[in-house]
């Protein structure tokens, strides 16, 4: 007859006859089984902020590219206060400006990145990312803004900069909208001053890039969405610019992922 050892459980097996299993062993499944419930809680968690902001066509009500969720003067979507001339540009980013100078509280030079109730909205609306597309006044901006969002999630928005004039900036930007496309990231707002001229090059190559747009279309879309400030014969540089571009072979996304993010 077997003694009995405190470090061990016996449990009858299919055959009528007793196993033995150590109290290491049970510590150690109980342990598999927690940490199975944590990892499915935090996953659930990370991609309720996601699923929550996977559509903002149906968030904000707008099903095109060219219609403002918010206008120059920053008034809209009120749950956007603080940016300027949103639009959609794909299923989880927006394009448009920072609304500094006609801000109700806090107004400011145009010439600066998003006031810091810009971020903090973002952040509430499941945003996890916003690139300011010039590069005055971004030291003074915060660069990491942790919220709890509407829904009651945790939420973290990562302010980026990419100033459009470099000629790395392209190549940066498309790369962190691709990494929101195919890994869930949440939302990203991307913006110049106005929501003209910059966000409107990025966007336009965005277009190119991830929805394969004709060079030609993409600058007829970059004009339309100046809101007609578009007459100086300086403009004629960024239309260059968007004809000239190519796309990168490392950012493609697949028929399936264009047919779900791309709006016509």
């Amino acid at each position: 007859m077997m003694s009995k050892n405190p470090e061990f459980n016996s449990y009858p097996d299919e055959n009528g006859g007793f196993r033995v299993r150590s109290e290491r062993a049970l510590a150690l499944k109980k342990l598999g089984r927690f940490m199975k419930k944590t990892l499915f809680f935090m996953f659930f968690s990370f991609t309720s902020i996601a699923s929550a902001q996977d559509d903002l066509r149906a968030r904000y009500g707008v099903n095109d590219i060219y219609s403002k969720i918010v206008d120059n003067k920053g008034s809209g979507e009120e749950r956007l206060y603080g940016v300027r001339n949103a639009r959609l540009l794909l299923k989880t980013v927006l394009r448009g400006g920072a609304n500094n100078y006609y801000h109700r509280s806090n107004p400011r030079s145009n010439t600066n990145p998003l006031p810091e109730d810009g971020l903090l909205n973002l952040c509430r609306e499941g945003f996890t990312s916003a690139i300011y597309l010039y590069e005055t006044n971004y030291a003074s901006a915060s660069k990491l803004v942790s919220c709890e969002t509407r829904e009651g999630l945790k939420n973290e928005l990562r302010y980026f900069n990419y100033p459009y004039a470099k000629s790395d900036s392209p190549q940066k930007t498309l790369e962190l909208i691709y990494k929101h496309l195919t890994e869930s990231r949440g939302s990203l707002y991307l913006h110049c001053w106005n929501g003209w001229h910059a966000s409107g090059f990025m966007s336009a190559i965005s277009l190119i890039q991830f929805c394969d747009w004709k060079a030609e279309d993409a600058v007829t879309y970059w004009d339309r969405n100046t809101d007609g400030v578009n007459t100086d014969p300086g403009y004629e540089t960024i239309r260059k610019r968007i004809r000239d571009f190519k796309t990168i072979p490392g950012l493609n996304i697949s028929n399936d992922l264009k047919r779900d993010v791309c709006i016509e």
